[in-house]
């Protein structure tokens, strides 16, 4: 016979009470339909569960047990029952989120840590990755998020915009242009430039070529890096300069010193990023958190 579950809460009913017909009125049952369930579950388990006689019952040692188990089964169903009631409403799970160096660099960790703080129960995957291989994972369903370099034009994905960055210039602070206010970006076109590198930052790089272009020259790299840190890195050693946005003043390092552009007046916009099919209840919780603090 199949174990159910008016078995077990049958059990618990006549443990608690030790009194058929008490228990029968607890589970507003007929006290004949308690008996036979309760018979029915001691054959199943092939133990006596209750040694009773015309004055009590009393609970044997396997039926002390077969409570105990009982109660606990119930507990787990109960919070079983719960939690998927809870990842339902998108109050419970885990989010893979992609980001780029502009993105945590900007406002990113804010977004994150009132999330956070609003839906503990909520967890965050967290992975750096350029554009183009946050937008494949996408496609791919291996991220939730993309936090990318916009405008994203990749068909079944949506997005919005998160920041707007302007171009900054970095210098070693012992650079010549380290003092002034701002400076013309053309002033930068015989200075060796420290970018990171196209095949990671291919988004940012065309869109530096084409500030440059503007400014009637071709930047000349002598050095391309994976990340802003090792970026600004060689600008403090003074390997070169580096044109950057203004996120990046939330963490700049000792030695380089952010100098505005007076010529250049175009942005990059970073953007969220995702499916447009198959939202989940905690990807709409994440929307819904994005749409209130915009």
């Amino acid at each position: 016979m199949r174990i159910e579950i008016r078995h077990l809460r049958s059990l618990i009913a006549v443990a608690d009470c030790l009194h058929f017909r008490r228990a029968a009125e607890q589970l507003n049952v007929a006290q004949p339909a308690l008996s036979r369930t309760i018979a029915q579950l001691e054959d199943a388990v092939g133990e006596t569960l209750f040694r009773r006689n015309n004055r009590q019952v009393e609970l044997t040692e396997p039926g002390r047990v077969l409570v105990e188990e009982s109660q606990q089964i119930l507990r787990q169903l109960e919070q079983a029952v719960t939690r998927t009631q809870r990842a339902g409403r998108g109050e419970i799970g885990r989010l893979a989120i992609g980001y780029t160096d502009f993105a945590i660099s900007g406002k990113l960790p804010t977004i994150l840590d009132e999330f956070r703080h609003q839906h503990p129960d909520l967890n965050f995957d967290l992975a750096f990755g350029s554009t183009a291989q946050q937008l494949e994972a996408l496609q791919q369903k291996r991220l939730d998020f993309g936090f990318i370099t916009g405008p994203n034009l990749t068909p079944g994905l949506v997005s919005r915009p998160i920041q707007r960055d302007r171009f900054i210039a970095a210098v070693s602070e012992t650079h010549p242009l380290a003092q002034r206010d701002s400076i013309d970006l053309r002033e930068l076109a015989r200075e060796p430039f420290i970018l990171g590198s196209r095949e990671m930052w291919f988004h940012f790089r065309k869109r530096v070529d084409d500030i440059c272009a503007k400014a009637g020259f071709v930047p000349q790299v002598a050095q391309e890096t994976f990340n802003s840190e090792t970026v600004f890195a060689f600008v403090a050693c003074n390997f070169g300069v580096t044109v950057h946005l203004e996120c990046a003043r939330n963490y700049v390092r000792k030695g380089v010193r952010m100098v505005p552009l007076s010529d250049v007046d175009e942005s990059l916009v970073t953007e969220v990023a995702w499916r447009k099919e198959g939202i989940t209840p905690a990807q709409q919780t994440f929307l819904d958190h994005l749409e209130q603090s915009a």
